[in-house]
């Protein structure tokens, strides 16, 4: 197996390029607002140093696998970007994001469930890994988070990655 997937330390989840591949036909994003300049998946992203969360992405259509932590000193941590997703879709955007199936979190209770397509993924994911498919699943479910332009829903699925 490979050890990263269980380290305590591991914060970054590379987005499977065949997901991403999928979702962006249906989408097509223009920014990839948590990247590195060796992972994003759009042309136009924003690294850590460029801080997403602080960044306006009005007019964009957005992909957001963010840092799947907790708030720690030198991360914002995943609810940042859960409420900033939510209210930059506020603004009439489409925003979708790749995250942990966490629904017994207040975060999803208070941001997701009611208010964005969910889309339960069967299985679990193979992250990429230094641009790599790991070769061993998560240790997690996953979910798609769809904000569509701040309309709210009830949609529920389930898919296959």
């Amino acid at each position: 197996m490979d050890k990263v997937h269980f380290s305590t330390g591991k914060d970054d989840w590379g987005t499977p390029q065949n997901l991403f591949d999928a979702l962006n036909k249906e989408f097509g994003f223009t920014l990839d607002p948590c990247a590195d300049d060796n992972n994003h998946k759009c042309a136009k992203y924003y690294t850590k140093e460029q801080d997403g969360l602080a960044q306006s992405w009005a007019g964009e259509t957005v992909f957001c696998n963010p840092p799947y932590s907790r708030k720690t000193k030198s991360n914002a941590g995943q609810i940042a970007w859960v409420k900033k997703c939510y209210k930059e879709a506020q603004g009439g955007i489409t925003v979708v994001m790749l995250i942990p199936a966490r629904t017994d979190t207040i975060m999803f209770h208070d941001f997701i469930l009611g208010k964005a397509e969910i889309r339960f993924i069967k299985g679990r994911l193979n992250f990429e890994v230094g641009g790599e498919k790991s070769k061993d699943p998560a240790p997690f479910p996953s979910m798609i988070v769809v904000f569509r332009g701040g309309q709210p829903t009830n949609e529920i699925k389930s898919i296959m990655a």
